[in-house]
């Protein structure tokens, strides 16, 4: 009992800290822009690194409160867009209005009409790379509240990440039950955690313990899912029945198990994997039901 309150400290602590580390800023957001005639709300502005002779390009952080916007626009130079926060969108002239979100690049094409904003519910922030050889950036017209509210809300944006939160987790019970490490080593994150009822260890031991069948996830029966994005971290409970195969003895346990998965340059990795035994009797039938208390 005493390893299993360790190890779910030791967790919780983990947990803490890598959540410290998502908020930390690493630039600060300089200073409120006041040249309002090129966009609506509060934007802040911290210019990281002016064009040069050597580098010919601008190097600016722009952040934004929920539903601030900028006007149509132009860069001659084109434009890179690193997403740092929060969810926005992004439109070219004659194509559909995109939401992006932290960890995305957008690539503004030279001479491309389009505009970004910060989503209504959301603040925003980016890294811009602005090339300057061929000119300053073009200010159009403002963009209209009717295109700004035309955009799908983000809630349906996560929605689809649920969904695909969703798959990637029953994916990820099939590469268990039958020891596809190759697909497991993809999804895992380096620093990622697993909690079982006897201790915790990291991705290595985790890995070698499904390769060498020490512990075979042989089949969870999924009772219930549910899922909750938070910026660039997504939270699954699964509400499972697991068969297992420990020491070469066969289980069933009614678990309760939650799934951390962080969002890295677009893919979701998984960051941790905790089991928590259940008090509700097992569902699935199985001639091995007796041995419902022994832990995995």
């Amino acid at each position: 009992m005493k390893k299993v309150l360790y190890a779910m400290i030791v967790f919780s602590f983990a947990l803490s800290t890598h959540a410290v580390a998502q908020e930390t800023t690493i630039f600060p957001k300089g200073e409120i822009a006041t040249n309002t005639d090129n966009f609506t709300g509060t934007i802040w502005l911290n210019i990281l690194s002016k064009a040069d002779n050597i580098f010919p390009f601008n190097v600016d952080l722009a952040t934004y409160k929920p539903g601030s916007k900028l006007d149509w626009h132009i860069h001659p130079g084109g434009q890179i867009l690193l997403i740092t926060d929060g969810i926005g969108y992004y439109q070219e002239k004659g194509k559909a209005v995109e939401i992006v979100h932290k960890g995305d690049v957008i690539k503004c094409q030279p001479g491309v009409e389009h505009w970004h904003a910060a989503a209504p519910n959301s603040s925003f922030a980016y890294v811009a790379i602005s090339p300057t050889q061929k000119g300053k950036t073009i200010w159009l017209q403002d963009v209209t509240d009717k295109e700004y509210q035309s955009v799908n809300p983000p809630a349906a944006s996560n929605t689809n990440e649920e969904e695909e939160i969703k798959s990637l987790s029953k994916k990820k019970w099939d590469w268990m039950a039958g020891k596809n490490v190759d697909s497991l080593d993809a999804l895992f994150d380096e620093k990622s955690v697993f909690v079982h009822m006897g201790g915790s260890w990291g991705k290595t031991r985790e890995i070698d313990v499904i390769k060498s069948g020490g512990i075979w996830y042989k089949k969870a029966d999924i009772y219930s899912v549910s899922v909750n994005i938070i910026g660039n971290t997504a939270i699954l409970l699964n509400d499972i029945d697991l068969l297992a195969v420990v020491g070469g003895n066969e289980v069933v346990n009614p678990f309760m198990v939650t799934e951390v998965y962080i969002k890295e340059n677009g893919k979701w990795k998984m960051g941790s994997l905790t089991f928590s035994r259940l008090l509700r009797p097992v569902k699935i039938n199985n001639n091995n039901n007796n041995n419902n208390n022994q832990q995995h």
